[in-house]
């Protein structure tokens, strides 16, 4: 998955590189800073002070020494002053070099702090933007995993507006599992067994007529059934992405997916996907429900009221918002997988 928000210790993840919120002096400090000179040992400081320090929203490059990462990226934050001295272009430089340093090093992953939002005060719901907007807007034009490393749920909010309206809507349709009443479970099936009744009471009319046994009967329905398949989701798939005028880069990066996981997609038609890739390419294909719904079936899933992840998605459908990054933002804070690969 290329964007993945995920709550850890950056010191931890086993990625390619890590970016430290530094200071100007590089020589560690609190925070995110400290905790990532404590983990890497002395060698890192030493490689440090050779460095000259780092001007703000600049990055450098060193080993990560005892960490699982390759290398440490080093990049200052600005101190929020009141978004008035240039604070959101500095922050935006931080992201903006440390992947570019991080490219330039061929890493295939690499996992950022919340820059700027712990001591240097940056509002954090601001934080998040930026950061999700900077490298949303690198992943457009570059294939690589990118972390949102947060360390604890209190560093990550969503806009108050965008939770409650979300809560509202899920207090109205979310239904757990076990409140699924038996008369509505019922109701489904019979709906859903409709069709084939239908087909097997004409067909065992005319069994009658002809002498033909109810296994026949049956075997026949089965036979024209397998004989007549659907579109697979594969198939349904690349169908969708030629009548959008997309091309499939466009399309899996809008997905937040993962170009190997899309080779293997397009090269097997019964391809089996998850449900989070599922409805990665709903959001990446701007479906409504109805076209979701469908996408969903062809791969054996559905949309179900008992799940809140579900009904958060068909919240953003519904409401004609297809920001994958803000939706993904949106489930990681109501503690949901997020989509993609």
């Amino acid at each position: 998955m290329p964007f993945i928000i995920e709550r850890n210790d950056i010191t931890r993840m086993n990625v390619d590189a890590i970016v430290n919120a530094a200071n100007n002096s590089l020589l560690g400090g609190g925070g995110v800073d400290g905790a990532i000179h404590r983990a890497a040992g002395k060698g890192l400081l030493e490689e440090c002070r050779k460095l000259n320090g780092c001007e703000t929203g600049e990055a450098k490059a060193t080993g990560g020494y005892a960490l699982p990462a390759k290398y440490v990226i080093h990049t200052v934050g600005p101190v929020w002053r009141g978004g008035g001295y240039g604070e959101e272009e500095l922050l935006r430089s931080c992201y903006a070099n440390s992947l570019r340093i991080a490219d330039g090093l061929k890493c295939e992953s690499v996992a950022f702090p919340l820059i700027s939002a712990g001591v240097y005060g940056y509002p954090k719901r601001e934080a998040v933007r930026v950061a999700s907007e900077c490298i949303e807007e690198f992943l457009l034009k570059h294939d690589m995993t990118v972390y949102l490393v947060i360390f604890d749920k209190a560093s990550f909010t969503i806009s108050k507006e965008l939770m409650g309206e979300v809560e509202a809507f899920i207090d109205e349709n979310y239904v757990s599992a076990h409140e699924d009443s038996e008369r509505t479970y019922m109701n489904r099936m019979e709906a859903a067994l409709r069709p084939i009744k239908s087909k097997k009471h004409a067909l065992a009319a005319d069994s009658v007529l002809c002498g033909a046994s109810c296994e026949a009967v049956c075997e026949e329905s089965l036979d024209d059934m397998l004989k007549n398949l659907d579109e697979s989701f594969s198939e349904n798939l690349l169908r969708r992405i030629d009548l959008s005028g997309m091309t499939d880069a466009e399309c899996y990066k809008r997905a937040n997916i993962d170009r190997k996981l899309f080779s293997k997609i397009r090269s097997d038609k019964n391809y089996r996907p998850s449900k989070p890739t599922v409805l990665a390419f709903a959001i990446a294909l701007r479906l409504d429900m109805d076209g979701a719904s469908d996408l969903l079936r062809r791969a054996g899933f559905a949309f179900s009221r008992s799940s809140k992840a579900d009904v958060i998605v068909e919240y953003f459908i519904t409401h004609g918002v297809y920001d994958i990054y803000r939706i993904n933002e949106t489930l990681f804070a109501f503690d949901q997988n997020i989509l993609g690969s």
